[in-house]
């Protein structure tokens, strides 16, 4: 319960502010974001902001339900980071190393989709150059699958690699958009789903007036 009223007031008193005025957010089609779990975000991923930003968007008394899938050899790599990352956000770990098995890697996910909860994913795997999309991977399709009606919702983030690169520790006033998609089923093939996320990403991207500056 404290950690859950300690996320509500760290969100509204500290990175709404930041996102919503700090930022020049051009926000696309909030609406379709799901509003209760169990469901997946799924988005493209090149700056420490993409994570604050994505919580942002949901309504303060949802976001304990609201649990990303971050790296747990950065975020706890040490005792102060790990508390706030796991109390504060609420991450759920993810093994990255190797060390314990397909089943074992994406529990904790499983479990909290069965407890109705909404993930933020990143299925690129990694932060990528600025701006720049990389290869999606599988395990966004094989979690929506585990459990039964969990949709996977398309969000594409441009603008936050300049804001924040990879590498930054200071926020720069870069205008950035949020594109908000229409949700997907996984259906019975791994290949024809990351196929349809990818299209859909880039259909996204060509929505963002940022990159249409940039060209």
């Amino acid at each position: 319960m404290f950690s859950n009223t300690l996320k509500r007031l760290f969100f509204l008193l500290l990175v709404k502010p930041v996102v919503f005025i700090g930022l020049g957010l051009n926000l696309f089609n909030r609406e379709r974001l799901p509003g209760s779990g169990p469901a997946i975000i799924a988005a493209n991923h090149n700056s420490h902001l993409d994570t604050m930003v994505l919580m942002s968007l949901f309504p303060v008394r949802q976001l304990p339900k609201v649990r990303p899938v971050a790296a747990a050899d950065y975020f706890l790599r040490n005792r102060l980071l790990a508390w706030f990352a796991l109390r504060v956000i609420g991450i759920i770990p993810l093994d990255r190393q190797g060390g314990v098995s397909k089943e074992d890697l994406f529990a904790e996910c499983k479990a909290a989709l069965a407890n109705g909860e909404i993930l933020l994913l990143f299925p690129e795997g990694s932060r990528g150059d600025p701006e720049q999309m990389q290869p999606l991977r599988k395990g966004v399709y094989h979690l929506a699958r585990s459990v039964d009606g969990v949709a996977v919702t398309p969000v594409v983030m441009h603008g936050l690699g300049r804001a924040m690169p990879k590498g930054g520790s200071m926020i720069v006033p870069f205008n950035c958009d949020v594109v908000v998609g229409e949700a997907h089923y996984p259906g019975d093939s791994a290949d024809d789903f990351i196929e349809r996320l990818s299209r859909t990403f880039e259909e996204q991207l060509d929505q963002c007036l940022t990159r249409r500056v940039e060209e």
